[in-house]
């Protein structure tokens, strides 16, 4: 099992940093392209997401840690990836999921990406403890 953490400033141009050590460690692992794919396109939602929402007023920090379990005898590869903030509390899960059977004009603006996010992983999930934002992501190959 490989654990790795990752503290940036929640700043757009921080996520080829984010990204980067996300594929890394991944890559590491022998993680498929195709989740390392999923993994980064979702992270980088959030992340998005944090550094453009969570610090109104300043640039705080963000924190990805990941423990990564690589394909072994009898057991599936497993990447788990907790992302977290102090900025103001907001559990992205909390909204309704968009109905995409309307078109992008009938929708409402907003929830597309974490419905993208809930689709593309095995298990999400948000908690806000200590005056933090915990959202974990969890993605089987």
């Amino acid at each position: 099992m490989i654990n790795r953490q990752l503290k940036t400033p929640a700043r757009l141009s921080q996520l080829e940093e984010v990204l980067a050590f996300l594929e890394q460690v991944l890559e590491e692992c022998g993680c498929p392209m195709k989740v390392v794919t999923q993994i980064c396109v979702s992270v980088e939602e959030i992340f998005v997401n944090v550094a453009n929402y969570a610090y109104p007023d300043d640039v705080g920090e963000c924190v990805l840690d990941m423990e990564v379990t690589p394909v072994g005898t009898n057991q599936k590869g497993r990447a788990q990836i907790c992302i977290s903030d102090d900025g103001k509390p907001f559990d992205p899960l909390a909204k309704s999921d968009p109905d995409i059977t309307l078109t992008a004009e009938e929708r409402n603006i907003g929830g597309l990406g974490i419905w993208m996010v809930k689709q593309s992983m095995d298990h999400v999930e948000y908690e806000y403890v200590n005056h933090q934002n915990k959202l974990t992501l969890v993605k089987t190959w």
